[in-house]
């Protein structure tokens, strides 16, 4: 069962850059992104997950998830901007054909659309993968 949406923790909207990891996971749009750790504009006000119990919680597949500067899971504001518990940033169906994600990755399809890249970085962004995952799944 997918999770509700709820206000952010903080009770404002929040839009800035935040930085999540791509987990391994089934995600046909996700495919061989796992272990990146890319900068994602966030803009909402609602966009807690919440599940309605906790054996929806530990079934869910995580595909994407909040971390810190360290690479760790960010439990805490600001890195983790909607207060979602253990970092949920996005979850995949089993089969992978359905992912879902409340950060904007369409925001930054190219490295230009960041405030501060690495030099190293092409003219693509790292999230415009995800797009050409996707038309690739589609045929």
């Amino acid at each position: 069962h997918w999770p509700k949406f709820l206000r952010n923790r903080s009770e404002q909207y929040e839009a800035r850059l935040s930085l999540l990891e791509v987990v391994e996971s089934p995600s046909l749009f996700l495919r061989g992104m796992a272990g990146s750790r890319i900068p994602v504009s966030v803009a909402h006000g609602e966009g807690r997950p919440e599940f309605d119990t906790p054996v929806d919680a530990a079934a869910a597949r995580v595909a994407l998830r909040f971390v810190d500067g360290d690479g760790r899971p960010a439990t805490s504001f600001p890195a983790n901007p909607n207060g979602a518990p253990n970092a949920v940033a996005g979850l995949t169906t089993e089969d992978g054909r359905v992912t879902i994600l409340m950060p904007h990755p369409e925001r930054t399809p190219r490295t230009v659309n960041f405030s501060w890249a690495p030099r190293d970085w092409p003219e693509d962004s790292p999230w415009l993968r995800m797009f050409r995952n996707a038309r690739a799944a589609l045929g």
